[in-house]
């Protein structure tokens, strides 16, 4: 039986726009994504997002790029591990970064200076197998990808192609519909940790079960969300 979806076809394609400095809409298990492949495509996104100025991007990243970016102690690594590896759960991982990386020499300086904080850089891991095939390719050819949520400001992730506001899809030259993704339910992006201090920066999708991991495997209580308390 043929497969619904052309998971290594269609990341290949966005993957294609994304290095000729173009936006792409592509799916996550914690929603759409659009991307900008270059400074005009992300400052395309951010305007036509409404984004405030303080909000920043967020790379799109796996294993291999935490590992080869991000500045972490022993316990932050076994913490990334435990929670994208051994629970299988997604993360927005926040740490330090490796300034002198090539990959990051390599990336213009105003989409760093748009894409970091005070040296710390997020990378979503664990997102799904679109994901994981977008973030293998970019991987590979050294390339660091950048994006957001696919909807206009503070009108909430949207986890269906025909969900996403008609003036974010019409920025795109590539829109990738994988259809209802997985973590729906939550109606939330990706939960957002510091990895090193252990601060939530933004409570999100799987947050109870990461905070299960945090509690079970290393004896860290991270605090409720605000209006569980």
């Amino acid at each position: 039986m043929q497969a619904l979806f052309d998971i290594d076809g269609d990341a290949a394609r966005a993957f294609g726009v994304l290095r000729a400095g173009g936006v792409a809409i592509v799916p996550n298990d914690i929603g759409y994504s659009v991307l900008g492949g270059s400074p005009d495509a992300l400052s395309l996104i951010f305007r036509t997002k409404g984004r405030q100025a303080s909000k920043r991007n967020a790379m799109v990243g796996n294993g291999d790029w935490h590992r080869a970016l991000h500045l972490c102690g022993t316990r932050g690594r076994e913490i990334v591990e435990a929670i994208t590896g051994d629970y299988g759960l997604p993360l927005g991982c926040i740490a330090p970064f490796r300034a002198d990386a090539d990959a990051v020499r390599a990336c213009p300086p105003e989409t760093l200076r748009d894409s970091t904080v005070d040296g710390t850089l997020v990378m979503l891991l664990n997102a799904g197998r679109f994901h994981a095939a977008l973030t293998a390719l970019s991987f590979q050819a050294g390339t660091m990808l950048f994006g957001s949520s696919a909807n206009l400001s503070l009108s909430g992730t949207k986890f269906c192609v025909e969900d996403i506001q008609p003036e974010i899809l019409a920025i795109a030259d590539v829109v990738i519909d994988h259809g209802l993704q997985r973590y729906h339910p939550y109606a939330a992006s990706s939960t957002l940790l510091d990895v090193e201090t252990l601060r939530v920066v933004r409570y999100g999708s799987c947050f109870a079960d990461i905070a299960y991991v945090l509690r079970r495997h290393f004896g860290v209580a991270l605090p409720p969300p605000p209006d569980a308390r």
